[in-house]
């Protein structure tokens, strides 16, 4: 019987670092093993074609497809590293009954961090934009909580996100889970 391989999800609100993060995490876990695939959804959404635009029902329609296409490759025994805001707990919910190896990972920042990274221009735009116009479902229950307001450099938070989950001892507290952010 083949291994799985695991999914892992690195999600978050644009500028928060998810493409950084799970890009870095991606090339390192690469070096460890030869079936890994890198998913962002900035790369995504041009595969499908004309009907993934920004409207809420495109972004959830994509959403699911993007991990459908996770769930057949992890049961080929392919990591999959997917960065994308995938703003659904339906989506999250699924993900979580469906791919047997998934690991979730939100990348999390402040209003005053995400205005500071505008890199694409979107919060002050205002069109189509998850958390100004279009509602963002903060992960009620990811496996990791990375704080990235620039405490610490990329590496030490990938670093420390591969520490948590082989289950070593924690480095870092700008890495958390959900029951270490409910007691802060």
């Amino acid at each position: 019987m083949e291994t799985k391989g695991t999914v892992y999800f690195f999600t978050g609100l644009s500028g928060a670092g998810k493409t950084t993060l799970g890009g870095l995490f991606y090339r390192r876990l690469k070096e460890q093993k030869p079936n890994v695939v890198r998913l962002d959804g900035d790369e995504i959404r041009p595969v499908f074609g004309e009907d993934s635009g920004y409207a809420f029902e495109d972004r959830r329609r994509l959403a699911e497809r993007a991990f459908r296409i996770c769930k057949m490759l992890a049961a080929q025994g392919i990591d999959v590293v997917c960065c994308s805001i995938s703003m659904f707990d339906s989506v999250r919910e699924w993900n979580r009954k469906n791919i047997e190896n998934y690991k979730e990972i939100y990348i999390k920042v402040t209003k005053e961090t995400l205005l500071s990274r505008n890199q694409k221009g979107l919060y002050t735009s205002g069109k189509n934009v998850i958390g100004v116009d279009l509602p963002f479902e903060e992960p009620r229950m990811p496996d990791l909580i990375i704080h990235n307001d620039g405490q610490n450099s990329p590496v030490e938070l990938v670093e420390e996100i591969e520490r948590r989950l082989h289950g070593e001892t924690p480095h870092l507290n700008t890495v958390t889970t959900p029951a270490q952010e409910t007691a802060i």
